[in-house]
């Protein structure tokens, strides 16, 4: 992919001294990757400077027989396991896969009650460290008091 097929059937040579030119040409100027877009099949396509749009590449999906058994790594990774059984790889949209939706925002999977339960147990504790810290305070205040 990308190579040039070079025809020299047309070029003649004579006896004495000559240059090859070119007379026309039936490709597309240079271009540099403006953009790219994915598209609900998984195709990666690169828009060009020059005007073109050129496939790049294919995005493939995996189902497992058991997607129960699949092993958590971290909060939104997973990795096949003996219970998974293999991934079975392919393009998407075809047999039990889903669809790509390219320029699209995902849902947030962050669990809102799970953080505010986090936020309120950080705020505790800075209260408590700062009840501390003042009782602290008093108690060497009540000390400078004493020595006077």
């Amino acid at each position: 992919m990308g190579g040039v097929d070079v025809d020299l059937s047309q070029v003649t040579g004579y006896a004495g001294l000559s240059t090859v030119g070119i007379d026309s040409q039936d490709g597309s100027s240079a271009g540099t990757l403006q953009g790219f877009s994915i598209g609900g099949d998984g195709v990666l396509t690169g828009t060009f400077s020059n005007g073109l749009s050129r496939a790049l590449g294919q995005i493939a999906m995996a189902t497992f027989s058991n997607p129960a058994g699949l092993v958590r790594e971290g909060d939104s990774g997973y990795s096949a396991s003996t219970n998974s059984g293999l991934a079975q790889i392919g393009t998407p949209d075809s047999g039990s896969r889903g669809t790509l939706a390219g320029g699209m925002l995902e849902m947030s999977n962050v669990d809102l009650g799970q953080e505010f339960t986090n936020l309120i147990i950080s705020q505790r504790g800075f209260q408590a460290n700062s009840r501390i810290i003042s009782a602290g305070d008093e108690i060497l205040q009540d000390l400078i008091n004493i020595k006077r």
